[in-house]
């Protein structure tokens, strides 16, 4: 896919999430670039990389990079830390975006924006990789990077729920991911995504990013179209479904059940 084509489509999501329309996201947590292939055939609107729950390596999301867009899908990691030595790297191996986790303060946003964007809005160095098409696109690289690329901060504990207007002040924040697992373990309630304190949660969130005009998005692990409308009911204006780790444990346990019951006919 050309350098303009994946312009094209890192401003198009980027504007879905301004205007919070409705989108659509998918999680790949295994490195094999085949299943981000097959996951880009699926209609999403981006394809993220769990790259805190897994061991994909960086060299291992560069590809993985490579092949969501050359199937014509963004692609935004979600690095395991907040550290430039991650953020860099994956910004160069052209990167779409970013989905930062767990942020509590603005002080991580102010950092994150530093980070990944361009002065005089950050401080990310200049550079020639393939992001910039190996030279061939870097002016066009640089002068659009800032205005097109995507920040998505996840809220993930009620300390990020409490402060959640002053982290969503920063205009370069363009969507905000809820986590609820995480967030129901920081009020004490492991797993409980559905409690009623961790719904308030989550509600306080969706609504500061109705307030400021920011995409707010959760994760529906187990997708059905009554989890789909679940998720708008409650406010937000993107989802993101599934990943292949589910869809694969899902057919494990399923298939796990239908081998006991002729093991044991």
């Amino acid at each position: 896919m050309s350098f303009e084509a994946r312009l094209t489509r890192r401003q198009e999501l980027k504007q879905k999430l301004r205007n919070r329309e409705r989108a659509f996201g998918g999680w790949v947590s295994y490195p094999d670039p085949s299943i981000v292939e097959t996951f880009a055939r699926a209609g999403f609107d981006f394809i993220a990389i769990d790259m805190e729950h897994t061991t994909i390596s960086l060299e291992q999301a560069r590809h993985i990079i490579t092949s969501c867009q050359a199937e014509g899908t963004t692609c935004l990691p979600r690095p395991v830390s907040h550290t430039n030595d991650i953020f860099k790297p994956l910004l160069e191996a052209g990167a779409d975006g970013l989905i930062v986790q767990m942020v509590e303060t603005k002080e991580q946003v102010r950092a994150l924006i530093d980070h990944a964007k361009f002065p005089p809005i950050g401080r990310r160095s200049y550079g020639v990789n393939r992001a910039h098409g190996y030279g061939f696109d870097f002016d066009r690289y640089i002068t659009s990077w800032n205005d097109a690329s995507t920040v998505m901060l996840q809220i993930e504990s009620i300390a990020g729920v409490e402060n959640i207007d002053e982290l969503l002040s920063f205009d370069e924040v363009d969507a905000v991911m809820v986590g609820p697992y995480d967030i129901s373990g920081s009020l004490g309630l492991p797993g409980q995504i559905n409690h009623p304190r961790v719904r308030e949660a989550a509600a306080k969130v969706v609504g500061a990013c109705k307030r400021h005009g920011k995409g707010c998005c959760t994760q529906v692990a187990h997708v059905t179209p009554e989890a789909i409308q679940d998720v708008f009911d409650q406010g937000y204006t993107f989802v993101i479904l599934g990943s292949d780790l589910f869809v694969l444990w899902k057919w494990a346990e399923q298939t796990r059940l239908a081998v006991s019951q002729f093991k044991g006919a």
